[in-house]
């Protein structure tokens, strides 16, 4: 074997090594650490802090500090979703399906959103208790996955099937009202206005 034959066998080796060692490592999605603090027993507590952590002496009525902060008029019920959405980023961390996700960000956007109307919004939340609701589908889904797959995917479609319905029945009423103002001060066939020639 000559020197030059070495010197090229060299070479090839250095740059394979080099390939090998330049490859990026490619990491899972879902981080490792913080592991301990996103266990059941943590979000348990968590969701039991936030929901229902206090009882009216005499009744069954429970709430927790998101009620608690939910009184304060627009901040609180922001700061309320935000701790909720604790429980959101531990279920997404230990793996729990897209659609199971959804739905746990739907339970927190309904909360949130019901909650900032004054006095009913407060009411709404210590009764939803979406942590409590997001809690049990995250350890559900873990357990069952397939399962809450499906029923998330069915929930969030009648969601959205209810907020089309929010969206558009106003619209198809303000039409209806529009044509018949047209019709009573004008005397104009609102259909008439959209035929063509």
């Amino acid at each position: 074997c000559s020197i030059r034959t070495r010197q090229v066998l060299m070479q090839r080796d250095r740059r394979n090594r080099m390939a090998f060692t330049a490859k990026p490592e490619v990491l899972s999605p879902r981080m490792k650490r913080g592991k301990r603090a996103f266990d059941d027993e943590n979000l348990d507590l968590l969701s039991h802090v936030l929901d229902d952590f206090i009882r009216i002496p005499g009744t069954s009525i429970r709430f927790g500090l998101d009620g608690i902060v939910g009184v304060v008029p627009g901040i609180g019920d922001l700061i309320g979703g935000i701790a909720s959405c604790i429980i959101i980023i531990a279920a997404w961390v230990r793996g729990v399906s897209y659609g199971t996700l959804l739905r746990m960000a739907a339970n927190v956007g309904i909360e949130v959103i019901v909650g900032s109307i004054p006095v009913v919004g407060d009411v709404f939340d210590i009764a939803w208790r979406a942590n409590r609701r997001n809690y049990a589908l995250l350890t559900s889904s873990l357990y069952e996955p397939r399962k809450y797959t499906i029923q998330s995917w069915i929930f969030l479609g009648i969601l959205c099937a209810a907020l089309l319905a929010i969206i558009l029945l106003p619209m198809l009423l303000f039409a209806w009202l529009f044509g018949d103002m047209m019709h009573l001060l004008f005397g104009i066939d609102p259909r008439s206005l959209f035929r063509t020639f």
